[in-house]
């Protein structure tokens, strides 16, 4: 079963105040808990269900950020984080809310970086996939690459995971293996090689999938392990010339 047909039904009873609490009991006419926002998860499914809301509410927010909602980006939320046709009007329903209401993107990020204080790597994620909804009109414009960089530091990130995450999107003609390795050009081989196992490990996409990234959004998980697998061949082949 999808995760995107169960975000507001699945939330009902759920220990989640906070911004997203307040944004889901408008939609359902009620709170969905008192509890406090960084309350654990009940469940794997849960966990799943809070990441799927967390891209939806932070999307809305992003198609925002440079004052034009592109119908580029309203496509690309729904294709690229694998919406389903019969699913896309409950859905449609949390995106529109976020992006009319007053709560600016801040709160939301705070209570997910709560959520996910212990699991930097899932909020690197976020923050990927983020990049991958501002590039579908073909630019990322200032103000989105603004946003994103605020909600990087919101969630905790360095400057080296940031751009790292930045670099990776490039094609893999353009980018500069040692940002992705958030490594310098001036390090040794084992150095690199050190840092480049520990992304490996922290990026691996079954990782990320048993800490509760949903499959339907895996893929550009599996994009950024190739990116740094390519980045360290490339390194391999620069520091041997």
């Amino acid at each position: 079963m999808s995760i995107w047909g169960s975000l507001i039904g699945g939330m009902v009873g759920f220990s989640l105040g906070g911004p997203f609490g307040m944004l889901l009991g408008s939609l359902i006419g009620g709170k969905i808990s008192r509890a406090r926002s960084g309350a654990g998860f009940r469940s794997f499914a849960q966990s799943q269900q809070i990441f799927a809301l967390s891209l939806i509410v932070l999307s809305a927010k992003l198609s925002k950020a440079d004052g034009n909602v592109s119908k580029e980006e309203l496509v690309a939320v729904k294709d690229k984080l694998k919406i389903p046709e019969h699913e896309i009007d409950q859905v449609g329903k949390i995106f529109n809310q976020a992006k009319k209401e007053s709560t600016g993107y801040e709160p939301y990020a705070q209570q997910i970086a709560q959520i996910y204080k212990n699991n930097l790597n899932v909020l690197e994620e976020v923050v990927n996939i983020l990049f991958y909804i501002a590039e579908a009109d073909g630019d990322v414009s200032q103000s989105e690459l603004k946003m994103i960089s605020n909600i990087a530091q919101i969630f905790g990130l360095s400057s080296d995971q940031f751009n790292s995450i930045k670099e990776s999107r490039k094609n893999s003609d353009k980018l500069n293996p040692y940002v992705v390795l958030e490594s310098k050009s001036e390090d040794d081989l084992q150095t690199i090689r050190k840092k480049y196992l520990k992304l490996s490990k922290e990026h691996h996409p079954d990782l990320l999938i048993s800490k509760g990234v949903p499959k339907e959004v895996i893929e550009e998980s599996k994009k950024k392990m190739r990116t740094i697998n390519s980045a360290w061949n490339q390194i391999q082949k620069l520091k041997s010339n």
